[in-house]
């Protein structure tokens, strides 16, 4: 009996039991929106603010990975991690992304996921990038592009906005058609989801999964580790906003601040 009862143990907790000899608290997981000189708004973060934040990964001995190769770790398919890995992400699709950001992680090696909402893409200039500058940024093998919906609904006031067979329909089709979308102008499989606003609840979940989405990202101030693949749909970002100190950054980057103040809801 008592062999049996260990192999059950192992089946049941091993997966959320192994975490990261290099990064035993975790991996944070950054994300941007906007990057800019001069243009001051919620999602702004100032252009010599972030060359600084990446300098500093750099200059303390970081190693930025490739959210795919988190996404592998936390799902068990590797076996460990660089010692002191965090990730990039931006979310939307801004210009200033492809103007700005791109320049600034390309000089370090950084890689970068973007997770975009197609709707605010096109080929006619705006605020927003074209579907030809995602793909040269996909083309320097340094940036992947994943889902952030359609075009990016807050769930909750669509809740209370329509049925629920219309509520529900609604979500599948800002799901399936993001993911649809970008597989179609871009030529590469789409995955990942991060949620508008981080708002997540479990219909939610379950809709992302029924889409075939294999991982969701939110925003929290935690680290991804193993254990929230118990939530797979759910796992935390730290958004990154001009606000926040250099001190600051370095807590969160380095896992010394847990503080909810450390990452604040969306606002945009």
């Amino acid at each position: 009996m008592r062999p049996l009862l260990i192999i059950v143990f192992f089946i049941l907790f091993l997966p959320f039991a192994v975490f990261s000899n290099n990064n035993p608290n975790g991996v944070a997981i950054l994300v941007y929106h906007d990057v800019d000189a001069h243009r001051k708004t919620s999602m702004t973060l100032a252009t010599q603010k972030f060359e600084a934040q990446m300098a500093w990964i750099k200059d303390h001995g970081y190693t930025v990975i490739p959210l795919q190769q988190l996404v592998e770790y936390l799902q068990g398919k590797q076996s460990d991690l660089p010692k002191k890995s965090v990730v990039i992400t931006a979310d939307d699709g801004w210009k200033s992304v492809y103007t700005t950001l791109a320049p600034i992680t390309q000089k370090y090696h950084y890689p970068v996921t973007l997770f975009i909402y197609p709707a605010a893409i096109s080929d006619k200039p705006s605020s927003w990038m074209t579907w030809d500058q995602l793909k040269t940024l996909q083309k320097t093998g340094l940036f992947d592009v994943q889902s952030h919906t359609y075009w990016h609904p807050n769930f909750k006031i669509e809740r209370r906005k329509r049925s629920p067979e219309n509520y529900q329909k609604f979500v599948n089709d800002q799901l399936v058609k993001s993911k649809n979308i970008l597989e179609e102008k871009l030529g590469t499989p789409i995955t990942l989801l991060a949620w508008p606003f981080g708002i997540y609840n479990d219909d939610l979940e379950n809709a992302a999964e029924k889409a075939h989405y294999t991982m969701a990202f939110t925003i929290g101030a935690l680290r991804a580790k193993p254990s929230d693949m118990r939530h797979p749909m759910a796992v935390p970002r730290y958004m990154i906003i001009e606000s926040q100190s250099m001190p600051m950054f370095a807590r969160i980057v380095s896992g010394a601040s847990t503080t909810l103040e450390s990452s604040p809801q969306l606002s945009h």
